[in-house]
């Protein structure tokens, strides 16, 4: 059975027993309340006619046994009965003396007799209100003392109105509220109809065991998803959530809640208030992920928005570990050929019999003469991941045309307990001065100083560029997820997550990133300002000297860089 069918037939079956139940004791209690409204009529008769001055002064002129009923036919108090009767439509008005003599009655065959009722109690001064059969059969009667001058009881007048009457009455307002119920069930089932149509409509049409299986459908889908996902309504009202968007934003309130008491990141939050067709990359907590939103319409009514996350905190890592790795394998690459290049020219030169020439160049290329190494100070670097991954960054800032140089505070030795933690904030923050050192044609040579110094297990970096410096009015804006003034098109989720992944990394180990000097300094012998300066505390990512030693050098063999 269909779902309109059943909310119909439902909703007719409550209105219907509601109207039996409500209308059957109005019809139960009807001949009750008729009876007693036509008691009261008879009553309020009686009295009027027990209070006529004549018909007491007749009444006390007609007392005892001995009463004339030929003196009754015509007289006083039988033409008023009949004239009441006639007014009122009551069945009989009858007048009884003090012994219960009839004095009035509707037939003159039983006036002067005694009448067919006990008439004790109102001839004791009450008035009496029943229903009771007499010689005109079945009625409901009031009985009113007839009182003197002195006050004392006369007689009596009793007035009384058929019951058959009373069942006519009854049945006349029985079919009255008969129709008002059946009027009322009609407007009732129309009412039901169309609640059944808006409800079909409301639901799209689909039946009960539709809707469950969607339900249940729905609820496996997003929670299997690998992406997350989160829903509001149009009221900004938390309706879908799955366990992974539970997860990746970190949101613990119920379905229910208001989007902005969940306690979303601003980048985040931002993208679920505006439309975001394009990912957008955004950090919560240690986790990079990638956002995008769009508003759901139906019917042309505004249903909310959905925000889809997407996970990239691994893809981000592995990322830089590529770039780690392509650093490393182009520097390799460079020292092949020039090592290649090297070796021709000792050839040529020891071919020809330069021998002093030969020994002055290999002097120079072992890095005994001037000019021989390609990065100065790197023999203060120890430490066999950072010796490397700098020698590498050296010369990829070489191709670009910066000159990378090592400060001269810079000493580290031992091995990194997180190189990936280290080379990442490294990384970040040497790219990120070669950018800005190199200019934007590229054509002016710049320079990018780092200074690596161990303290401890804690691993102090300093990075500082002669680029144009930081363009924001609060130098830490640079951290916000985000922000760039570089073109980010074909990068999913756009630029400016270097530093703000550099400075996550960072506090994830109890370390921190920020801007030391917003202007830095444009070289070790210029004292003009120029880019900026940055300064990464590490600790907790380098192994003890002298547990370190002798596997540095080991580490060194096996990278084919000697320190």
């Amino acid at each position: 059975m269909r779902l309109r069918t059943q909310v119909l037939l439902l909703q007719l079956a409550v209105i219907a027993v509601s109207l039996a139940v409500g209308f059957g004791l109005v019809i139960a209690g009807a001949d009750d309340r008729v009876r007693d409204e036509y008691a009261q009529r008879a009553l309020a008769i009686a009295q009027s006619v027990a209070a006529d001055a004549e018909v007491r002064s007749e009444v006390a002129a007609h007392p005892g046994d001995r009463v004339d009923a030929a003196d009754l036919v015509d007289g006083p108090l039988q033409r008023q009965a009949a004239a009441v009767r006639a007014r009122t439509g009551a069945l009989f008005v009858v007048i009884g003396n003090d012994r219960g003599i009839r004095l009035a009655h509707p037939e003159v065959t039983e006036l002067a007799r005694t009448v067919s009722t006990d008439p004790s109690k109102v001839l004791s001064g009450s008035n009496e209100v029943n229903t009771d059969r007499g010689t005109l059969g079945e009625s409901v009667r009031a009985k009113v003392p007839v009182l003197n001058a002195d006050g004392a009881v006369v007689g009596f007048v009793s007035v009384g109105v058929s019951t058959e009457r009373l069942g006519s009455e009854t049945r006349t307002d029985i079919v009255a509220i008969a129709l008002l119920a059946l009027a009322a069930l009609g407007i009732g089932a129309v009412g039901s109809v169309l609640l059944a149509r808006r409800w079909r409509r409301l639901t799209l049409g689909l039946e009960p065991d539709e809707l469950a299986e969607l339900v249940r459908e729905q609820g496996a889908v997003l929670h299997s998803m690998a992406d997350g996902v989160l829903a509001v309504d149009a009221d900004g009202i938390v309706r879908v959530v799955n366990d992974r968007a539970r997860a990746l934003l970190d949101i613990d309130a119920p379905v229910g809640t208001p989007a902005d008491d969940l306690g979303l990141t601003p980048r985040v939050a931002t993208v679920l208030a505006t439309p975001t067709d394009e990912p957008l990359a955004a950090g919560v907590g240690e986790r990079v992920v990638l956002v995008s939103s769009h508003r759901v319409r139906a019917d042309g009514r505004d249903l909310g928005m959905v925000l889809s996350v997407i996970d990239r905190t691994d893809v981000e890592a592995l990322s830089r570990e590529v770039d780690s790795i392509k650093s490393m394998s182009t520097a390799l690459r460079a020292q092949r050929h020039e090592t290649a290049n090297r070796m021709h020219v000792l050839a040529g030169l020891l071919r020809h019999g330069h021998a002093d020439e030969a020994l002055a160049y290999l002097d120079e290329v072992t890095g005994t003469g001037p000019g021989g190494a390609l990065l100065a100070g790197l023999d203060n670097v120890r430490e066999p991941h950072l010796h490397a991954f700098l020698d590498a960054k050296a010369a990829q800032a070489r191709e670009r045309r910066v000159v990378l140089r090592l400060g001269d505070q810079t000493w580290i030795q031992g091995v990194l307990t997180e190189p990936v933690v280290v080379t990442t904030v490294l990384g970040n923050l040497v790219d990120n001065g070669i950018d800005a050192a190199t200019g934007p044609d590229g054509a002016q040579p710049g320079e990018v100083e780092v200074e690596v110094i161990a303290d401890g297990d804690t691993v102090l970096v300093t990075v500082g560029d002669s680029g144009p410096g930081i363009a924001f009015d609060d130098p830490d804006d640079v951290f916000a997820e985000g922000a760039t003034t570089k073109p980010g098109a074909h990068v999913p989720g756009g630029r400016g997550m270097g530093l703000a992944l550099a400075r996550q990394i960072a506090r994830r180990v109890g370390g921190d990133v920020w801007v030391a000097d917003a202007g830095g300094r444009g070289s070790a012998d210029d004292d003009e300002p120029g880019g900026a300066v940055f300064v990464a505390r590490l600790p907790g990512v380098l192994a003890p000297t002298d547990q370190a030693e002798d596997h540095s050098y080991s580490q060194t063999d096996e990278t084919g860089v000697t320190p």
